[in-house]
């Protein structure tokens, strides 16, 4: 068991490949912030090695845009470090593009389409409050 625990909230009226682009930058950020999640590689029975992946399990939960905004809200208002993804940035190509997409908006006019926070297991559960497993 883990002291802390990682969600990823994505909206939930996104298109599939939208909800899993999301996810997988959001997860990225995730292991940004922290590189001890990184765990060591793999090896199957025949020798071949994998990448190493994150060490702790990761939630995904769903809400509509109005909770994405709640939770945004109480993580703020928490300290919560967030990893962050919106509207604007399915419509552009590379990482730079994507930090002057969120640069250019202000934080209470943000489209929030998905977030990620790994915090104390508590702390992630209040803050994720109304959000629920994706289907």
């Amino acid at each position: 068991m883990f002291d802390t625990k990682i969600a990823i909230v994505v909206r939930e009226d996104l298109a599939v490949w939208q909800k899993l682009n999301v996810t997988a930058f959001l997860t990225s950020g995730v292991l940004g912030a922290d590189q001890s999640l990184l765990g060591e590689a793999y090896r199957d029975a025949d020798g071949q090695t994998y990448s190493p992946l994150i060490i702790q399990p990761v939630i995904v939960l769903s809400t509509d845009g109005p909770g994405l905004t709640k939770i945004h809200n109480r993580a703020l208002n928490r300290g919560a470090r967030l990893s962050l993804y919106i509207e604007e940035m399915f419509a552009t190509g590379h990482d730079a593009a994507n930090r002057a997409a969120v640069r250019a908006v202000k934080t209470e006019d943000l489209k929030i389409v998905g977030l990620a926070l790994r915090e104390e297991r508590k702390l992630v559960d209040k803050v994720t409050k109304g959000a629920k497993m994706h289907a």
